[in-house]
């Protein structure tokens, strides 16, 4: 699935087509297994070699030859990336085209309302998203490379527009994935034909929303190429943190562009570069009517005083990456090696006066990351039954944090005791380097049952910690009947924290003041290990019917967490010694011809025990009460649901689609819930084929929130929550497409 385009040409028959014509156990057995085209979910591998349908069987009339044959070595060569690491009984999910379209705001859709289109996925606050209960812990691929992993602020730097098609895989993760095991999310951009034309969209609505963008792509000889800009401003950036229909003070304006380069050297190798810049400027939005709580030098207290509703503070987001990848693809063996850089920086700006009247503190703080590293995966057909992978990745992030802080002195019950505020500069910073190396052995036992057994050496080194694990994995599948696969698999996991670790001579330094710590506790956050098993089947019940039923547990050592320590949204981590997860998710996917439906569910269980890092942030109380307590995670969403309709035809498209969220935890100690909400969607989109001047013109509306639902994501209560949000109200918003 996570390489199919789009199709009318269903699974089953490309299963059948490679049963007649390719004798190899597993391709026969995996290729009957992939998911129909559509927001669907697999717990059977990817095959090793998916049928391309960029690739045609026979050669149109109207295709020159030269076409034609470029097309096929594309083809071929995204073909043998897939095989460098499939998914081999991990749970996929998968969305293609035809899907994204239909979701509401089609391309321009955040990538993380994308995401909620799939099971276990639940909705936070800054656009965040938790997959299975875990907080972050997501990979990013593009085109089978590495992402390397960015800042924890709330800008999402990945455009819709690039996706071709994109899959999220999770569950009992084969070898090859490290580190961030929560999920992977592989994206795969535009290439080949789909290149073929340029597009210019002019998107806008409520909120003062306008979003123009431009792609730009094609061939020229043996070269691929694809560029996407845009721009979006709007005056809902970040969530609200009050009921209100608009916020205060939340206007943002961001700047996105992507870069792909793909030179074919000749039929068995290519290289290509993505290059990825982003830009998010944000006002924090206010609440009003907010108390005065502390007392400012020449700052009068009458009538004239400071109002919470006209605080100014701002944030700015950039992010830029470069991935370099060679790609070699012979008979038996193929190679991809991958240099990779990334630079993020999160630049936070206070209203000096305001800040101290209503926090006590105006700090500004620029938080920087630059990493580099180095991917490469090898496989090797070693017989009819084996397929060995091996590899390694391994980079190294610089990360600095420096502040510029404005505080008041207090006493030790924290009694402000003078009204001159104190300024204290404090910078510092971190290093780790995290490597790992994997083998792997895909061996197919039967024609219908395939184990997937592999170990994996992880290594995180940091300026606070060292620590090393040897990791085994094991997926067995079976295919029980043409119908129905069955997988079972163990996974040992090592997750390192981001090297965000505040240091001891920083919380002395605010001693005595407004910013001072809740305790001086300051254990650095260690590595996640846990072990992880996982479970489902896939039945296709119909030619164009298929369900995935799913279950899994895991259980961890330090289990990592973020938490946000005031009104700049920066993420860091701290960890709890014991932890557990577990859930089930259940999926089901039709389509036939123009209908699409798809409906998901899912149930996630959290506990964890005695915060053992970063302690400083938490009140003794809370530490006191978590160390002889099981609790549940603040971002549990116990139960979601996501399900939607759509009819595509040539000039119509129709959708309606809906998403349920059960209400994440808040209170001390996370032991309130916030309420359940359910959201309602409409959009309709009509394509002009031949408009007077020459180019399809696609008009579109979409309404988000259908029903004006009220619903609270955070009531800034709960373990490491510090601000109030309130889900998007109703909005209508238009875009016109052209391609050229």
């Amino acid at each position: 699935m996570s390489r199919t385009q789009h199709s009318n040409c269903y699974i089953v028959e490309w299963s059948a087509f490679w049963r007649r014509h390719l004798h190899w156990p597993l391709l026969s057995l995996l290729a009957s297994t992939v998911l129909v085209p559509g927001n669907a979910a697999a717990t059977s591998p990817a095959p090793a070699t998916v049928p391309n349908p960029r690739t045609p069987k026979t050669r149109p009339a109207s295709t020159p030859p030269h076409a034609t044959e470029a097309i096929s070595v594309v083809g071929h060569l995204d073909q043998a990336r897939g095989r460098l690491s499939p998914a081999l009984g991990a749970v996929s999910y998968g969305i293609d085209q035809r899907q994204i379209t239909a979701t509401p705001q089609g391309q321009n859709a955040p990538f993380s309302q994308i995401m909620l289109r799939m099971p276990g996925v639940v909705l936070d606050s800054y656009g965040e998203v938790h997959v299975r209960g875990e907080h972050g812990g997501l990979t990013y691929r593009v085109n089978g490379v590495l992402l390397p992993e960015g800042l924890n602020g709330f800008g999402q730097e990945l455009d819709t527009r690039i996706i071709q098609t994109v899959s999220l895989l999770t569950g009992t993760l084969p070898a090859q994935f490290g580190f961030r095991t929560a999920g992977v999310v592989d994206v795969a951009t535009k290439s080949g034909a789909s290149l073929k034309h340029s597009q210019l969209s002019l998107y806008g609505g409520s909120y003062n929303t306008v979003t123009p963008s431009l792609q730009l792509g094609g061939q020229t000889g043996h070269l691929d190429y694809f560029a996407t800009v845009s721009y979006n401003r709007n005056t809902i950036g970040i969530e609200n943190p009050t009921d209100t229909f608009r916020p205060i003070h939340d206007l943002t304006q961001q700047i996105k562009a992507f870069g792909y380069l793909s030179e074919r050297l000749d039929n068995q190798s290519r290289l290509s570069l993505l290059t990825s810049f982003s830009q998010a400027d944000f006002e924090l939005p206010n609440t009003p009517n907010l108390p005065a709580l502390f007392r400012i030098d020449g700052v009068s207290t009458d009538t004239a005083a400071p109002r919470s509703r006209d605080l100014d503070d701002r944030q700015t987001e950039q992010n830029a990456y470069a991935v370099l990848s060679y790609q070699r693809t012979g008979e038996r063996v193929n190679l991809q090696v991958s240099p990779y850089f990334r630079y993020g920086r999160i630049d936070y700006t206070p209203d000096p006066v305001r800040d101290l009247v209503f926090q006590g503190v105006a700090e500004h703080e620029i938080n920087d990351f630059t990493t580099g590293g180095l991917q490469l995966d090898l496989s090797w057909d070693s017989g009819t039954r084996h397929t060995i992978r091996a590899g390694l990745l391994g980079h190294y992030t610089a990360e600095r944090l420096d502040t510029n802080s404005l505080v008041l002195p207090v006493d030790d019950v924290g009694v402000q005791t003078s009204a001159t505020p104190r300024r204290i500069i404090d910078n510092t910073g971190n290093w780790s380097v995290e490597a790992g190396a994997y083998l792997q052995d895909e061996y197919r036992i039967t024609r219908t049952l395939t184990l997937n057994v592999g170990l994996r050496y992880d290594r995180f080194a940091s300026s606070f910690g060292q620590q090393g694990q040897l990791s085994p994995r094991a997926n067995l599948v079976w295919k029980a009947t043409p119908a129905t696969t069955l997988h079972l698999g163990y996974a040992r996991f090592f997750a390192p924290p981001s090297p965000q670790y505040i240091h001891p001579s920083t919380l002395a330094a605010f001693g005595g003041t407004t910013n001072a710590a809740a305790n001086l506790t300051d254990t650095p956050t260690r590595v996640e290990t846990s072990h992880y098993i996982d479970a489902g089947l896939l039945q296709h019940v119909t030619r164009d019917d298929q369900i995935t039923i799913d279950a899994f547990s895991k259980w961890a050592h330090n289990l990592t967490d973020l938490g946000q320590v005031g009104r700049a949204v920066i993420l860091a981590p701290f960890s709890y010694r014991r932890g557990q997860v577990y859930g089930a998710e259940i999926g089901n996917s039709w389509r036939h011809g123009p209908w699409s439906v798809f409906t998901n569910f899912s149930y996630v269980k959290t506990s964890a025990r005695e915060i053992n890092s970063a302690e400083y942030q938490f009140e003794a109380i809370e530490l006191t009460y978590i160390a002889s307590h099981v609790i549940q995670l603040d971002h549990q969403g116990l139960y979601t649901a996501s399900a939607g309709a759509s009819y595509s035809g040539r000039h119509h498209l129709v959708s309606l689609d809906m998403f349920y969220g059960n209400g994440l935890r808040s209170g001390f100690a996370n032991l309130d819930k916030e309420p359940a909400y359910a959201i309602f969607n409409a959009g309709y989109q009509y394509t002009w084929t031949r408009p007077p001047f020459g180019h399809d013109i696609k008009l579109r509306i979409d309404v988000l929130n259908l029903f004006d639902h009220h619903y609270q994501l955070r009531d800034g209560s709960g373990v490491g929550v510090y601000q109030a949000q309130y889900g998007q109200r109703r909005g209508v918003f238009y875009a016109a497409v052209t391609e050229f």
